[in-house]
């Protein structure tokens, strides 16, 4: 283990690594490697995934490696695990959508150590250290800051069966007071911490979660209010419900309840 360097700067190393290929291969012809008929992997997800386990493993060879793709690659360092989404958005980003994330947490019984959620075209790093959140550009940090200001609500609508997305999206009490968005990457889990939305909503199981970790872990430690969909401890029950501050969780928490 290299104890020159705090866990949060080998997060924040990775996450610039993998971002770094990400934002090279934008808007380039690439393969693409079908999960279903609706989704697939490309050579960005794989070669960002590299990249960002060869800098955990240069400083960290102990700890279990978890990617989105590679799935886990165990280590002797018990209950230190680093989750990785090396490109959430995927078919945001192979459409030349900028709204994509690279995300990296290490997570350990204690709670998240380290998280960085790396916004690889516009050159953004949200990241936290458990204690406190922050936004990085170009070497400066600016401690985040909630705010639901903004009235907008981010809301996942991947899923099947009960799933609530769309129907949230469709509520006409939540579209009356509130700006429904739909962006398909956990960018705006972040995005939420920083007071560019109001919230973020989810449904299913998000624990251990190489797409959710290092946002959570953000707005946790840049104040947000932060439960499962009933309002209960985050994990306990179904889905997710981050908002900016706890009247605003309150207000989602009664429109949501309507869905459940």
């Amino acid at each position: 283990m290299d104890n020159d360097q705090s866990d949060q700067d080998v997060a924040l190393a990775a996450a610039a690594a993998g971002a770094a290929v990400v934002r090279g291969l934008y808007q380039q012809p690439m393969t693409r490697y079908a999960k279903s008929p609706t989704d697939f992997a490309t050579q960005a997800d794989l070669e960002a995934e590299a990249a960002i386990q060869a800098v955990i493993r240069a400083a960290r060879p102990d700890d279990t490696f978890v990617g989105e793709e590679g799935g886990e690659s165990p280590g002797q360092a018990a209950g230190r695990r680093w989750l990785v989404d090396p490109l959430c958005g995927t078919l945001n980003f192979a459409a030349g959508t900028p709204l994509a994330a690279v995300n990296v947490a290490l997570v350990s019984p204690d709670g998240v150590l380290a998280a960085a959620c790396c916004d690889p075209i516009a050159d953004e790093t949200f990241w936290s250290d458990g204690t406190a959140a922050w936004l990085r550009r170009t070497d400066t940090d600016t401690e985040l800051a909630p705010s639901a200001a903004s009235t907008l609500v981010d809301i996942n609508c991947d899923g099947s069966g009960d799933f609530v997305g769309p129907q949230l999206v469709a509520d006409p009490q939540l579209r009356s007071r509130y700006g429904p968005r739909v962006l398909s990457s956990t960018l705006p889990v972040a995005w939420v911490a920083a007071g560019r939305r109001a919230a973020y909503i989810t449904d299913g199981d998000r624990r251990d979660s190489v797409h959710f970790a290092a946002g959570i872990a953000i707005c946790q430690a840049a104040g947000c209010t932060v439960t499962d969909l009933g309002g209960d401890p985050i994990h306990t029950g179904r889905g997710l419900l981050i908002a900016a501050d706890p009247d605003t969780h309150q207000d989602l928490r009664q429109l949501v309840r309507n869905h459940l």
